[in-house]
C-alpha cells in the first residue's frame, strides 16, 4: 500500500516551513513513530537553527559533483533499505543535480511513497504547476521548479505555514533569508508587500480549496445512496500553431474549482512543421502531468469538436484566441462562431494567448 503525504505549504521562502515540519516530526517521534530526515535545503536560507535537525535520525544524502560544485540529494536506496514509518523532505520543488535518480525532488518523494513509506514535505505555493501563469504575472519570475498539482491534491493533509508579510520582510532586513547585497532589491521586488500579499492570498485560497474538496468527499460518503448533480466537463481545445500551455493550466484550474472533469482534444492537421510538432509534444506532456486525458480528432475542426462535445456531454469549452487574419476567417470561418452557433447550451471561454517570455 502506498504511503501518505502531508505537505506544509508556504507562500514564500522564509516563512518557516522546515522548522514547523521538524517540530511535527519531533512530536511524532515522542509518540513512538520512526521519523527520519531525508534532506534539508539549508542553501535556501542563510541562518539555520543549529538544532533544526537535532533529535531526529538523519539519512545522509548522496553527494554529486557537477560543474565544479558539490550537490547533495536524497539517498533513496538507504531510505528504502531502512524503511522508516515517515520521511521528512524539504522543498519538493527542488531541481535535483545531474546524476540523481530523478530530475526533481517531488519524484524522489513519489518513489518513497510508492514503497509504502509516509512523507512529510514542504513547498511554496509558487511551485504548483497550474499556477505558473499567475505567479509570472505577480512576480515576473519564470518558475521552473514546479510540482504537479496531482501530488498536492493527493496529499492526506495540507497545512499552511503563515507569517505576515511585514514579519517576513523584517527577516529579510535582518539578513536571515538573502545575502546583504540583494536585500534592497529583494524588498522592492519579490519581497515587496504587494507581491507577498498576493502570494499569501493565493496560498490561502489553495488551502481553502483543499478544505472544500475534503468536505465534498465527506458529503459524498455520507450521502452515497442519494443522486448527485452531474459533473461539469471542461474541454480544452489544443492548437498546434501556438503554445496551449496557458490554456491547459487555466482549464485544469477551472475544472478543479467546479469539481469537474477536464479533457483535452487536438484536431489533427496534415504535414505539421517541426515547430508545431514540438508545441504539441509540450502540450501533451503538460496534460499528462496534470492528469488530463487527451484525444486526437480528425476532420474539420468545428465539426469534430461539436461531435465530441455532444457525444461526451461537455458543459464548457476553452479555446485560445484565433491567429487567423480577417480574410482567412472570411474564407474559412471562425471556429468560435461555428461552435457558438451549434452549441447554444455550452459555455465557451476564450483565453488570452501565452506571450513569449524573455
Amino acid at each position: 500500500m502506498p504511503g501518505k503525504i502531508k505537505i506544509f505549504l508556504g507562500y514564500a521562502p522564509g516563512v518557516g516551513k522546515a522548522k514547523v515540519m521538524v517540530e511535527e516530526a519531533r512530536r511524532r517521534k515522542l509518540r513512538g513513530e520512526d521519523c527520519v530526515l531525508a534532506i534539508l535545503s539549508e542553501g535556501d536560507r542563510l541562518i539555520v537553527n543549529a538544532d533544526l535537525s537535532s533529535g531526529l535520525d538523519f539519512v545522509q544524502p548522496l553527494t554529486f559533483e557537477y560543474g565544479g560544485t558539490t550537490g547533495r540529494e536524497i539517498n533513496i536506496p538507504a531510505i528504502l533499505e531502512r524503511h522508516p514509518h515517515t520521511v521528512l523532505i524539504d522543498n519538493l520543488g527542488h531541481v535535483n543535480v545531474p546524476g540523481s535518480s530523478h530530475a526533481f525532488r517531488w519524484q524522489d518523494a513519489e518513489e518513497i511513497l510508492q514503497n509504502g513509506i509516509n512523507v512529510i514535505a514542504t513547498m511554496n505555493v509558487e511551485s504548483l504547476e497550474s499556477l505558473k501563469d499567475d505567479i509570472f504575472e505577480i512576480t515576473s519570475k519564470e518558475v521552473t521548479d514546479t510540482v504537479p498539482d496531482r501530488l498536492f491534491h493527493q496529499a492526506e493533509e495540507v497545512e499552511l505555514v503563515d507569517l505576515t508579510p511585514q514579519a517576513l520582510r523584517n527577516r529579510i532586513k535582518r539578513g536571515e533569508i538573502i545575502v546583504a547585497d540583494k536585500i534592497e532589491a529583494g524588498l522592492t521586488g519579490y519581497y515587496s508587500e504587494a507581491v507577498l500579499n498576493a502570494l499569501r492570498e493565493i496560498a490561502m485560497r489553495e488551502v481553502a480549496h483543499r478544505v472544500d474538496e475534503d468536505l465534498i468527499a465527506w458529503r459524498k460518503q455520507q450521502r452515497i445512496a442519494r443522486p448527485w448533480q452531474a459533473t461539469d466537463r471542461i474541454l480544452i481545445c489544443i492548437s498546434p500553431t501556438r503554445s496551449s500551455l496557458r490554456l491547459i493550466r487555466r482549464g485544469w484550474r477551472i475544472a478543479q474549482k467546479m469539481q469537474g472533469e477536464a479533457k483535452a482534444v487536438y484536431v489533427e492537421e496534415q504535414k505539421l512543421p517541426e515547430s508545431s510538432q514540438r508545441i504539441l509534444q509540450d502540450d501533451f506532456k503538460l496534460c499528462e502531468r496534470l492528469g488530463i486525458p487527451t484525444s486526437t480528432l480528425t476532420g474539420e475542426p468545428a465539426d469534430a469538436i461539436i461531435k465530441y462535445v455532444q457525444d461526451n456531454n461537455v458543459t464548457q469549452i476553452i479555446i485560445g484566441h484565433s491567429d487567423r487574419t480577417k480574410i482567412q476567417e472570411f474564407i474559412k470561418g471562425s471556429l468560435m462562431l461555428d461552435l457558438a452557433k451549434q452549441l447554444k447550451t455550452v459555455d465557451i471561454l476564450v483565453v488570452a494567448t501565452e506571450q513569449p517570455r524573455h
